[in-house]
């Protein structure tokens, strides 16, 4: 771990973000030029006395998982973010696979959205950001582990990730998962992780054998779907996913479709954070 170089690239991409970048307002009154620490603690998730021992190379080595949610906070690019994986005495994360971390430019996308809820997922279906917008409509999707980061999976081993989905509905939303995971194995032939997830959901769920076995294929691109929230019921969104080139990422938005939709998005934002049971809520599965 290379602590004095660690600490003086933190310092200065956090100098060099404007708030605007993060949707904080840069008023008259403020005297830092980029981040205070205390925001980039905020916004990473973490203590503000471990931010500061960091930039003062006073810390232990962070952990694979800090250094991610440093790497989303200061939107670092991809070789950026390389870079302070190798400071930090870690391996970067493959360009493929489970320690894959959203784009820079997505989650500035995320933050540009503002109070329209979107979410960056995998080609598998983990959600790998999500603004507060999303957080607000389903929780934080971002801490599952194991299979249960992918949400096909959590959809056909876990009943109350469907609860939120009209049982007349729930058929439908089936098929377009599976559709977009076939969709992703042709992509990914040979990749043992996903022949892996397809095993052990054939092995889990014999509603997914059935579907799996009809050979459907598609890509999910735009949708509109039925949401049961838990606090101000139902809500009619358009589903819009954007694909980026190599289609290892995506952009999924989530508008409203009718007026008592969005008013009941804006209560939702006045009311504030709901505290979800893991997996109760998954907007991923458009």
């Amino acid at each position: 771990m290379q602590r004095d170089q660690l600490a003086d690239f933190l310092r200065r991409r956090r100098e060099a973000m404007r708030p605007a970048e993060v949707g904080i307002a840069d008023g008259p009154r403020r005297r830092t030029s980029g981040l205070r620490r205390e925001e980039v603690a905020t916004l990473a998730g973490m203590s503000v006395d471990y931010v500061v021992r960091l930039e003062q190379g006073r810390s232990s080595r962070p952990s694979v998982q800090l250094l991610g949610a440093l790497a989303r906070a200061l939107r670092l690019s991809d070789d950026e973010r390389d870079h302070l994986f190798h400071l930090a005495g870690h391996q970067p994360p493959p360009a493929d696979g489970v320690a894959r971390l959203a784009r820079a430019g997505l989650i500035r996308m995320l933050d540009l959205l503002g109070d329209t809820p979107a979410l960056v997922l995998s080609d598998l279906g983990e959600v790998l950001a999500q603004n507060r917008a999303a957080l607000l409509l389903a929780g934080d999707h971002t801490g599952f582990s194991g299979d249960r980061r992918y949400a096909v999976y959590r959809w056909f081993t876990d009943p109350t990730a469907r609860a939120v989905t009209p049982p007349e509905e729930q058929e439908r939303y089936a098929r377009q998962l599976v559709a977009d995971l076939r969709a992703a194995a042709g992509r990914r032939t040979g990749d043992s992780m996903v022949a892996g997830l397809v095993d052990r959901l054939q092995a889990a769920s014999a509603d997914f054998r059935r579907i799996w076995a009809e050979h459907e294929v598609a890509v999910r691109r735009a949708d509109r779907k039925t949401l049961l929230h838990p606090r101000v019921g139902h809500l009619l969104l358009d589903c819009e996913t954007l694909v980026t080139p190599d289609q290892g990422q995506q952009l999924l938005v989530l508008t409203p479709a009718d007026a008592e939709t969005r008013e009941r998005l804006e209560l939702l934002r006045v009311i504030g954070v709901e505290e979800f049971p893991t997996g109760a809520t998954d907007t991923t599965t458009q």
